[in-house]
């Protein structure tokens, strides 16, 4: 039988789709949530690799604790938003010298900074936390859109990771869970602005600190792992193999 010609371009799985796949697995992939693979098996190390590891951890702590520690001591904004700044472009003068990737670093050298513009700028510390609180607002108005919309965030990256991009869509029981996951996440940016807001506005710097350590790293971390479990446990009951690793 001759089956008719097709245009090369339309066809699914030409090299231009699979290009793009890859390509956007990738971007989703290097990228928070996106570093855990469904079909993977949570472990202690991998969730460690997840958030950046050792290095990432201290990268991500340690200015926002620098801040707090110098903000107790001296109680003006010029020190206390400095010293992440400094710390934050030493962690990267120490990426390249030992030659190791700089995207991330060089990226919180930017907010930080920012951060740190914005307060000397008005004179108020508590504006150091300004911009972090909008990034909670725009996280949580993007994942409340895509579950109104019936495409939950979490779903999204469970989908490019596993090269099925929405096929998920047609499985009830990830579907579910995708959806429930995306909804976790709703609440852990929820729970800090409900808690982080108030502090700001009521200017308690130095508990506003605390609090962002407290629920960054920490909570992000626990809710990592918790999705993981969600999403590797239905992943896993479809009977499908892990995707291929990152």
């Amino acid at each position: 039988m001759t089956v008719p010609a097709q245009n090369d371009d339309a066809e699914d799985g030409t090299p231009q789709d699979e290009s793009f796949r890859e390509a956007l697995r990738s971007a989703v992939s290097k990228a928070g949530i996106g570093q855990v693979a469904p079909g993977e098996v949570p472990t202690g190390s991998s969730l460690l690799r997840a958030v950046g590891g050792v290095r990432g951890l201290v990268e991500a702590i340690l200015p926002g604790l620098g801040f707090l520690v110098v903000y107790a001591i001296r109680r003006e904004v010029l020190p206390s938003v400095i010293a992440p700044v400094v710390l934050a472009l030493a962690f990267v003068i120490v990426r390249l010298v030992s030659r190791t990737p700089a995207t991330q670093a060089f990226a919180g050298v930017f907010g930080i900074a920012l951060s740190a513009g914005l307060a000397l700028f008005t004179g108020r510390a508590e504006d150091n936390f300004a911009l972090g609180l909008i990034i909670n607002v725009v996280s949580l108005a993007v994942l409340l859109v895509s579950l109104a919309v019936r495409w939950p965030l979490i779903g999204l990256v469970a989908g490019v990771l596993t090269n099925e991009l929405t096929e998920w869509r047609k499985n009830k029981a990830k579907r579910r869970v995708l959806t429930v996951a995306t909804w976790l996440w709703v609440g852990v940016f929820s729970l800090r602005l409900a808690v982080q807001a108030p502090l700001y506005f009521t200017q308690q710097t130095e508990l506003l600190a605390a609090m962002k350590l407290l629920m960054g790293v920490p909570l992000y971390a626990a809710m990592l792992w918790v999705t993981w479990l969600l999403v590797t446990s239905v992943y896993r009951r479809a009977g499908e193999p892990p995707p291929p690793s990152t």
